[in-house]
């Protein structure tokens, strides 16, 4: 059997399986749970502990087809405005619950479109994070960067307060696959941008990629993957384009018939693995890529991999905490999702109340599949013998699990270090093997494709 076909077999290209950027996925949370919540999770964050920061800015002046996030088109800043002083009262009501002695381990801007703001907006926004948190020494500040909206005086201030990772959004460089997904966006643009941000002193350039796009074509992608090396980023991400029309209303302008189909999906990410290892970059996870001198990819080395709402990261902060429209926190006992829209966020806060909405409590099982499935992800093994130290008191569970795993895919994995190595030529199976592992996964969830 050749590695397609095996691939082929277990439903690669046919399963609609989610992300597993969490466990239990977004999709799953419960409507309330995060309002009954938030308030209480707040309060116990263990005093003096490390947090992550994310802010949500939902706003952008185009709105490009292929995306699904939940996000806004204006033509003005006026509502831009009006969000941003009740993300501050936000950020001052939930600072006002949690313990002294924080440190801000991690703080990242997303979107959306954060360098859609002005430069004035963007230094009173982490002029008030900054107040409300005391940053760690080697705290990470990351922000995600459109760079045809990034101009130079707001690159400054980002620099001013420490930015030292950007992630700047490519796709494609091909002209007739930006007009397709309605993104242009020019190499010239691009480079500016990454070399203002170098010449500002900031260390760390992520670039992200999406293949499966329409009209892109291997000779075309081969050109973008060019351009790409040229910029000599430190950390690359490549997602498969998911065409999910009926949960973003937007992508009913992608025609379906201008979509590369399974198999040209699976050789784009072929080629775009084989260009970036053969440039020196080392695979991490399943999408990304990094320079051997990245933080991502020493975690990688030393198994300190994790996995959360941005993908694979480094940040071993046990708690997130989420600001604006939609915008997830994770605590030790759960998930809290602010409410999605922003109308129904900016009422909440603005009435003196909390954003929390949707939402998780993780119950006694849960922390175990959670683990399997983020080692399965990070690692792409099932350790038998460092879960049963984890979680003592689940052995038989644990065991059963793995006992289940070789049933199902005796071809995927072999016996080694305690428990089951999943064969590199059998990686790009690791959601479908995680989807199994997950109690959740139902028909009737709209998913990403597998590939």
């Amino acid at each position: 059997m050749t590695r397609f076909e095996q691939l082929e077999k277990h439903g690669l290209f046919d399963a609609r399986v989610p992300r597993y950027t969490s466990y239990p996925p977004a999709n799953h949370f419960v409507r309330g749970a995060g309002q009954r919540h938030q308030a209480d999770w707040l309060r116990t964050v263990p005093e003096g502990s490390a947090v992550s920061v994310y802010i949500h800015i939902p706003f952008c002046k185009r709105l490009c087809y292929f995306c699904a996030c939940r996000t806004q088109g204006t033509r003005t800043m006026r509502p831009v405005e009006a969000y941003l002083a009740v993300l501050v009262q936000e950020l001052h009501a939930v600072r006002a619950l949690l313990p002294a002695g924080l440190k801000m381990a991690r703080l990242h801007l997303g979107g959306g479109t954060p360098t859609i703001l002005s430069s004035a907006a963007m230094h009173n926004v982490l002029t008030e994070v900054f107040a409300s948190f005391d940053a760690a020494d080697d705290i990470e500040f990351s922000v995600e960067i459109d760079p045809t909206e990034a101009a130079p005086a707001l690159l400054e201030i980002l620099a001013e307060f420490g930015l030292n990772r950007a992630s700047i959004g490519v796709q494609d460089f091909a002209p007739q696959v930006q007009e397709a997904i309605g993104r242009q966006q020019s190499f010239a643009q691009t480079q500016a941008v990454v070399e203002k941000l170098r010449a500002l002193g900031v260390p760390n350039i992520n670039l992200d990629l999406l293949y499966g796009l329409p009209h892109q074509t291997s000779d075309s992608f081969a050109n973008t993957l060019d351009r790409v090396l040229s910029l000599a980023p430190d950390r690359l991400a490549i997602y498969g384009y998911a065409h999910v029309p009926w949960m973003s209303k937007r992508q009913v302008m992608i025609k379906e018939d201008s979509l590369p189909d399974t198999h040209a999906r699976f050789d784009l990410a072929e080629m775009a693995a084989q260009v970036f290892t053969q440039a020196g970059y080392l695979p991490i996870g399943i999408d990304h890529f990094a320079l051997p001198s990245d933080g991502l990819a020493q975690a990688a080395k030393e198994g300190r991999l994790r996995r959360n709402f941005q993908g694979y990261t480094d940040d071993t902060a046990p708690t997130l905490i989420g600001f604006g429209a939609s915008a997830i926190s994770r605590f030790s006992q759960g998930y809290v999702q602010n409410a999605p829209a922003t109308s129904a966020y900016l009422d909440r806060i603005a009435q003196g109340g909390m954003a929390g909405h949707n939402g998780y409590a993780m119950q006694h099982a849960d922390g175990l599949v959670a683990r399997v499935i983020e080692e399965l992800m990070c690692c792409f093994m099932f350790s038998e013998d460092r879960l049963n130290a984890e979680f003592p008191n689940q052995r038989d569970t644990i065991h059963a699990i793995g006992v289940s795993l070789m049933r199902q895919f005796p071809d995927v994995f072999f016996i080694a270090h305690g428990g089951l190595q999943l064969r590199d030529d059998a990686k790009p199976l690791v959601r479908i093997i995680a989807s199994c592992v997950d109690t959740f996964v139902s028909k009737q969830t709209a998913h990403a494709s597998a590939i």
